[in-house]
């Protein structure tokens, strides 16, 4: 009995020993990495001491004596935070991440080699200025230097690799990579090009957007204007999306002029609408080198300009144009697929090997080709008939890098538009606002000039389609101190119709800048709470406008039961507000949706129906399309032998609205609150392995939330995942030019990317309640409200 006794106090002891050990170990992976924001370090060939202010998110404040030893500092205080997440980037846009993932990357990195980022970025940078290679440069060293010093953060621990070290070129693959995450032809065209095996070309064009429908436009006239200040003043893939990598998806900017300030001076707005997933894509630092640089706001992990925010002398944010700037061409190959067809004479493909190494050890050789547009990409579109090659505009020269390096030293509108006329492959309007009374906005667009309408696949063996270059930038619109007292943008209709050029036909609809623009304009003047009620707005004109449809053709139906009586009271009271609490908000969601789907599933098979869910522009369009003209082909259901109408759609689409909302809340309509069908997770990469999850703490949410797609306050879904919130604002800003300490900002996720950090996660809840804080600037303020301060030294 003793010895039993002895056996099994031992096996306890051992266990909890392995407990304890494990623990340990497990602590040492989480927390090992976390910096102490308040030690002193050295820094190799550092010229003068650096001093590094974190306020209370423990956002970095950086001030040097010169550039160098600026961006060494800004290089490694960035590792400090987002090493893993900068490594991942880089992977992204180098085609490796089947390296650190396993092979089931092997697809995602052959399409992001074929698109020819890092090539691209070598040419920038052998053009590069040498003030800009000499920044790049000691960014990369401070890189390495944390990572040749530093313990690495878990995600190199949990996936057995360290990073290899960091190369100027790196900063410049991350431009690119916004330029292809951004870009608008890669999905709809090819499924317009798959459509057609099934559907007529009447009902297709009724899925393209009439932009005549579309009535608002960014700016008035092709004509620029302009006028000085003083009379006015006196008067911007799916696996890659799960992995937090995808950029771009929609924004607001807006900015208003003194007249229309309650200051007396612009105020100025952005928030970019981007994936909401942590960490979040933007990094908030503050660099200094007094007298010759003093810059604020969002920096991409992994390169070292801030690309929106203000310096002493100007603001400026960004949204999306939308420009169509991907073409399809159909080749004609050679037997052996060696040459195609072209101008009348067989011409070589440039045919790359490509070995694919993985995680789990083996390589793959995969071959990619290319016509002198760019790569054949049937591969990875599933194409099995007709080869097909891509002109992108991410491969068209341009030097974003040398844009947000001059943005964040330009001191005037002239120095502006001098920096923003090489930002062409990362299309974007950018909003102005200078510390003299002035306002702007300023298209800054690489615009291909082709022949047709742009969303066709082109015959590729001639010519005749090929891109004639771009449009220059004195031709691109913009507008200067326009009378009205502001300027705006929300991915809507760049122009209108009498512009020379094809710029799009993928424009968001008007519903977010018709509100901006309505709020704007409701007060003779604004203030920074304004600009904080418009950014978190949830009424929707969307709503507004297909509300009062469905009720209409509702009042047509009888004999509701008593469940879809009390949602149809709920829908005609509504005030077309989607805060978290409404029930008319499931009921409009719901209803909108099915009866899109409800017009064309009938006409589709169950493959394409699918890809059409993923097609928001196009059936968005067909709605708009069809209350513009009063009716259309889709509505008739081809399985009956009825002819259907809208009416009908929207009867069989409100009973399976309230059948499903039933199913999902129950049969009490008061318990259909928007917010408890609607939320968003902030995940990790690696958040999608539970037990990594668990253990580290990746994963946080679900939050409920209100708005849409629609609304100024985007949280928006995909129509293949309902209702889980997968973008959002990824940055809310309000620059004063009367006083930068004025200013506000606030960010979905926090400074650190360690999930283990006080700082991860840490804004997230101020977030959610339309909350801002501080965005600090001058250095009495943020000497004063310092929470943590590092003195890096030169070694």
């Amino acid at each position: 009995m003793k010895t039993l006794k002895r056996v099994l106090l031992g096996v306890l002891g051992f266990l909890l020993l392995a407990l304890f050990v494990g623990f340990l170990v497990l602590q040492n992976i989480k927390t090992s990495a976390l910096p102490d924001y308040n030690e002193s370090l050295k820094l190799e060939r550092l010229r003068e001491p650096v001093s590094l202010f974190r306020d209370e998110h423990a956002i970095p404040h950086i001030y040097a004596e010169n550039e160098a030893d600026l961006y060494r500092a800004v290089g490694f205080a960035m590792a400090q935070d987002r090493l893993w997440q900068m490594d991942l980037l880089r992977r992204v846009t180098q085609g490796r991440l089947s390296e650190i993932l396993g092979k089931d990357q092997l697809e995602t990195d052959l399409m992001m080699r074929a698109i020819r980022i890092q090539e691209k970025s070598e040419k920038i940078l052998a053009t590069s200025s040498p003030e800009i290679i000499t920044a790049l440069e000691a960014y990369s060293d401070g890189i390495n230097q944390y990572i040749r010093k530093y313990p690495l953060p878990p995600e190199f621990k949990v996936l057995q690799y360290k990073p290899e070290p960091w190369e100027p070129v790196h900063c410049i693959n991350l431009i690119g990579y916004m330029s292809w995450d951004l870009s608008m032809g890669w999905g709809t065209e090819y499924f317009l090009h798959q459509l057609r095996a099934e559907v007529s070309d009447e009902k297709i064009a009724e899925l393209i957007p009439d932009l005549k429908n579309h009535k608002t436009a960014i700016y008035p006239g092709f004509g620029n204007i302009e006028i000085e200040a003083s009379e006015t003043l006196l008067s911007a893939t799916e696996n890659l999306t799960e992995l937090g990598a995808e950029i771009f998806n929609g924004s607001n900017n807006w900015a208003v002029a003194g007249k229309k300030s309650q200051t007396g001076m612009p105020l100025l707005a952005n928030d970019m609408h981007l994936g909401l997933f942590a960490p979040g894509i933007w990094y908030q630092m503050h660099q200094v080198v007094e007298g010759k640089i003093n810059v604020t706001g969002l920096v991409v992990p992994g390169q070292p300009f801030v690309i929106c925010g203000h310096n002493d002398s100007i603001a400026w944010g960004m949204t999306n144009v939308m420009v169509d700037d991907l073409d399809f061409y159909a080749e004609k190959l050679n037997e052996d697929s060696t040459k195609y067809w072209f101008d009348g004479a067989w011409h070589d493909l440039r045919i790359k090997k490509e070995i694919i190494k993985t995680k789990e050890g083996e390589e793959f050789e995969e071959v990619l080709k290319f016509t002198h547009r760019g790569p054949i990409v049937n591969r990875f579109k599933k194409e099995k008939e007709t080869p097909l090659s891509i002109r992108w505009l991410g491969n068209e020269m341009s030097n974003e890098i040398r844009t947000v390096f001059r943005l964040n030293r330009a001191n005037n509108w002239s120095d502006f538009r001098d920096a923003v006329s090489t930002f062409k492959s990362v299309s974007q309007n950018v909003v102005y606002a200078d510390v003299k009374g002035n306002i702007g906005l300023q298209c800054s667009a690489g615009v291909p000039i082709r022949a047709g309408s742009g969303i066709q696949i082109y015959p590729g063996d001639s010519s005749k389609y090929d891109w004639q270059g771009l449009v220059s930038f004195e031709e691109l619109p913009y507008e200067f101190n326009p009378e009205r007292g502001y300027v705006s943008s929300a991915n809507n209709k760049t122009v209108t119709d009498d512009y020379p050029y094809y710029i799009s036909y993928w424009f968001a609809t008007p519903s977010r800048i018709d509100r901006i623009r309505e709020m704007l304009e409701a007060k003779e003047k604004l203030g920074i709470d304004d600009f904080k009620a418009i950014q978190g707005d949830w009424k929707s004109k969307t709503a507004e406008q297909m509300t009062i449809v469905f009720i209409e053709s509702l009042k047509k139906q009888s004999g509701f039961n008593e469940t879809e009586q009390a949602a149809f009271n709920k829908l005609k009271a509504w005030d077309y507000n989607l805060t978290r609490e409404s029930q008319a908000a499931s009921i409009f969601e719901i209803l909108y949706l099915k009866s899109m789907e409800n017009l064309v599933k009938d006409e589709l098979s169950p493959e394409l129906f699918e890809g059409m869910l993923g097609q928001k522009v196009l059936l968005e369009n067909l709605m708009i399309n069809f209350l513009a003209e009063g009716q259309s082909q889709w509505a008739d259901n081809v399985m009956t032998e009825q002819t259907e109408s809208f009416d009908d759609i929207v009867a069989l689409s409100f009973n399976e609205t309230v059948e499903e909302l039933t199913a999902t809340l129950g049969n009490n309509v008061d318990d259909w609150s928007w917010g408890k069908i609607h939320s968003f997770t902030l995940a990790h990469p690696l958040g999608v392995v539970d037990i990594l999850n668990k253990a580290l703490k990746l994963n946080r949410g679900p939050f409920e939330v209100p708005g849409s797609f629609h609304t100024v306050c985007p949280y928006s879904y995909s129509y293949k995942n309902l209702y889980e919130t997968v973008h959002g604002a990824s940055h809310r800003h309000i620059f004063s030019m009367a006083n930068w300490d004025d200013s506000e900002t606030i960010i979905p996720t926090g400074t650190s990317g360690i999930p283990a950090s006080n700082f991860y996660l840490d804004q997230t809840e101020m977030y959610l309640n339309n909350q801002y804080h501080p965005d600090l600037f001058t250095k009495q303020n943020v000497e004063n409200k310092a929470r943590f301060k590092m003195q890096l030294k030169p070694e």
